[in-house]
């Protein structure tokens, strides 16, 4: 009897429904803008600026492979540690060997632009990149043939291994 009612009532009231189309449309837009502000809203710290606050979390991620699966791998890995733990997190992508490559100006191998693209937005959060100087002698590379938001370290085991001396856990795939 109340299903009954309900249809009545639906065919001759008029829509009030809170999610009719130009309600659900706007709400729809309201709630991206706000995620996007949420995003906004989610840095991950980089090691250098950290004077007073440490982050609880702290990662750093191998990336020495060209591969395009591999890749996107770190990079989803890091973008979803930045997701869950916003403010709370430090990320470092130490890159070398092949992995040097997704953060190359002209990459020696095939690096597709989405992934340097997806590289360079984690960095605008936060996500620090460490490039190896010694994989960079190798390839007859200077700083100015690194994508702007790498940062050259003399060598890139050492920095994963003192990175760990400082409390950073290792992911390496």
């Amino acid at each position: 009897a109340g299903y009954l009612r309900r249809q009545a009532e639906e065919k001759t009231m008029p829509n009030r429904d809170l999610l009719s189309h130009p309600r659900r449309t706007l709400l729809k837009a309201t709630g991206l803008l706000g995620g996007l502000f949420t995003l906004g809203a989610a840095r991950a710290h980089h090691t250098e600026s950290h004077f007073e606050d440490a982050s609880t979390h702290r990662i750093v991620h191998q990336c020495n492979k060209a591969d395009r699966d591999y890749l996107q791998n770190v990079l989803f890995s890091a973008g979803e540690l930045l997701r869950k733990y916003g403010d709370d997190v430090e990320i470092v992508v130490g890159v070398f060997g092949q992995g040097i490559h997704l953060v190359g100006r002209r990459p020696k191998r095939a690096i597709p632009p989405e992934l340097q693209q997806r590289a360079s937005s984690l960095a605008d959060y936060g996500v620090a990149f460490h490039a190896c100087g010694n994989t960079m002698k190798s390839l007859g590379w200077t700083a100015e043939d690194l994508l702007p938001f790498a940062k050259v370290v003399p060598i890139g085991v050492d920095d994963i291994m003192l990175l760990q001396e400082q409390g950073f856990a290792y992911m390496s795939w």
